[in-house]
């Protein structure tokens, strides 16, 4: 199945996003090889083969030009596939040839800045401006200016199969005893797919219970947020459930991870790949970022890897990271289909990949057998939320103040959104804090459509608060007030909308003339974070939950909290009083 949507696209603040269409060999995550050397030579790496690729890249690459500026745009999408998949395909690695990696970056730049444009939304000034291609170790660097529509693009993470690929186990951590291998057999009785059991796997065992354990520690407790999202759906889909631990590898079960070839999400699907698989990728969403979509759309590919190797969960694994192609000629060197046994003919990440996923499953399955505390591991609880429609280009800073949280909140739940905005043309399922949805859609029914992509805020006011007062702090005038919520009874409390621009104080608690203060009939505190602060700094200054902090304002515990902001924090029988300084302890 081909993809007829041009373009398909992707900025990256660390790399520009490669477009690599599935034609007859697809990946999800980094274009590996089928490769017996794990560090080319330089006579290797000057190996002809390289020119004859770079050369029928070229000409799919001039071609796709020649058809843009005829305005062919299917057949130049075609050939623009073509010049990316000439690289991916050519068997050689391309990580590990300077020449050829090179090359791959600067095209697939290339290849970006002659289709982005044609779909790149207009900033207020009406000119449409590429992405940055960013200096990476081997990347050549392009000056271009920093996509702009007026919003701000997503954060994205390493991915740890960048690591992953340079790992190189120790002495002792390759020491592996035939009572080893016993208990391998005992313990993958209790997965629900069958696999070999390999030395290699204890090997990777060994590693998480030494230098990698914090790095099994933090995928195990964030393993908490989605797991069960996950076992849902690759249940529905017919895939075991214990492979939902291949995100613990892939992401280390970050949504917004993003590896050197463009990799990106909790399942890490290339450009490519995730279009294939349904995933859009626009100006204003990146499905691969989605949590349930990526996820089933992981589920659906791995199925269909299995069935093209019989059932084979390891190979379909390999594929899933190097490629089928690169399988299939793997296969075709070692003379049968078995992953053990075509080992040497895959590239060095690959061979790093399968083992270090059956060793992650066997330890996440019963951490405490290997060494893990119960309470190290206690996995994060599930992410919950509710979800509203929301009109064309409504703003996240919109949103969340209606729902009483943050734009970084909202970005943290909704990662395949790609700018403070959801998209343009349509509506748009938004994630909001949970027990918040009727609420926030209550309160957009009141901001009229003009209104709802950036002119607008929404605010809290105390009962009987002065509409003097109001207009005060927000900058704005009673006559303005009145007209942005007619109908409205202003003197009865709750919350108004008013002129985004004139905002001077956006806290939900009311506070006055810098004193902490709770509202009546509240059991919060407003506080004003200073530099360095945390929300567990913040909440251990206060006897408090870190976890009820962060929930109250709509942040993640590793949120940085810039000198000013105003934090709710939930207080001990304070209600109603002022609070310059936190309670100190008595000796």
């Amino acid at each position: 199945m081909k993809n007829t949507s041009l373009p398909r696209f992707i900025t990256n603040a660390a790399l520009l996003a490669a477009f690599a269409a599935p034609v007859a060999t697809v990946q999800a995550q980094v274009p590996a090889v089928s490769h017996l050397r794990h560090t080319p030579s330089e006579i290797e790496r000057e190996d002809p083969r390289v020119s004859q690729v770079v050369d029928r890249a070229e000409k799919h690459f001039r071609q796709g030009k020649l058809n843009l500026a005829d305005n062919k745009r299917e057949q130049a999408r075609d050939e623009f596939d073509k010049a990316v998949d000439t690289v991916l395909e050519s068997g050689i690695d391309v990580r590990s040839n300077p020449r050829l990696r090179d090359f791959y970056l600067q095209l697939v730049e290339r290849v970006y800045r002659e289709e982005v444009p044609l779909q790149q939304p207009q900033t207020a000034s009406g000119r449409v401006e590429l992405a940055s291609f960013s200096q990476q170790e081997g990347a050549v660097p392009v000056k271009t200016p920093v996509a702009q529509v007026g919003f701000r693009e997503q954060k994205f993470e390493p991915s740890p199969l960048d690591e992953l690929s340079k790992l190189v186990l120790t002495t002792d951590e390759t020491n592996v005893k035939p009572e080893d291998i016993n208990a391998l057999e005992e313990a993958k009785s209790n997965v629900d797919f069958g696999f070999k059991s390999n030395a290699l796997i204890q090997q990777y065992i060994n590693y998480y219970q030494g230098r990698g354990r914090a790095t099994m520690v933090t995928g195990i407790r964030r393993s908490g947020k989605y797991m069960r999202m996950a076992r849902k759906i690759f249940r529905e889909e017919g895939v075991p459930e214990d492979i939902t631990w291949l995100g613990q590898v892939e992401s280390a079960w970050r949504p917004t991870a993003r590896s050197w070839a463009a990799a990106s999400g909790l399942w890490q699907f290339i450009p490519g790949t995730g279009a294939q698989y349904g995933l859009r990728q626009t100006a204003w969403v990146d499905e691969r970022n989605s949590f349930e979509k990526a996820t089933r759309a992981s589920a659906r590919y791995l199925k269909w890897l299995a069935k093209r190797y019989n059932g084979d969960w390891e190979l379909a694994m390999g594929a899933y990271n190097t490629g089928e192609g690169n399988i299939d000629r793997a296969i075709g060197r070692a003379g049968v289909a078995d992953f053990w046994r075509v080992y040497p003919y895959i590239a060095q990440e690959t061979r790093n990949y399968v083992p270090n996923i059956l060793a992650t499953i066997l330890v996440a399955k019963n951490p405490e057998k290997y060494g893990f505390r119960k309470e190290e591991i206690q996995p994060d609880a599930p992410l919950a939320y509710d979800v509203v429609r929301v009109p064309s280009a409504t703003s996240l800073q919109l949103v969340a103040s209606m729902s009483d949280t943050s734009v970084d909140y909202l970005r943290s739940i909704n990662p395949e959104l790609r700018r403070d905005v959801t998209p343009r043309g349509e509506s748009y399922d938004v994630r909001v804090p949970p027990g918040r949805g009727k609420q926030f859609a209550a309160l957009l029914k009141r901001v009229p459509v003009e209104r709802r992509e950036q002119t607008a805020r929404i605010i809290s006011v105390a009962p009987g608060e002065d509409l003097q007062a109001v207009a005060a702090r927000t900058g704005t005038s009673v006559a303005q007030l009145q007209q942005w919520n007619a109908g409205i009874d202003l003197n009865a409390g709750g919350k108004l909308i008013v002129p985004a621009g004139n905002v001077r104080a956006t806290s939900l608690v009311l506070r006055q003339r810098g004193n902490t203060t709770a509202p009546a009939g509240s059991n919060l505190l407003t506080v004003t974070a200073q530099n360095g602060d945390t929300v567990a700094k913040i909440a251990a200054r206060y006897n408090a939950s870190a976890d009820e902090v962060a929930k109250l304002n709509g942040v993640t515990l590793d949120t940085s909290l810039e000198r000013g902001r105003q934090i709710r924090v939930p207080s001990q029988g304070t209600t109603g009083k002022t609070v310059s300084q936190p309670a100190r302890r008595r000796r």
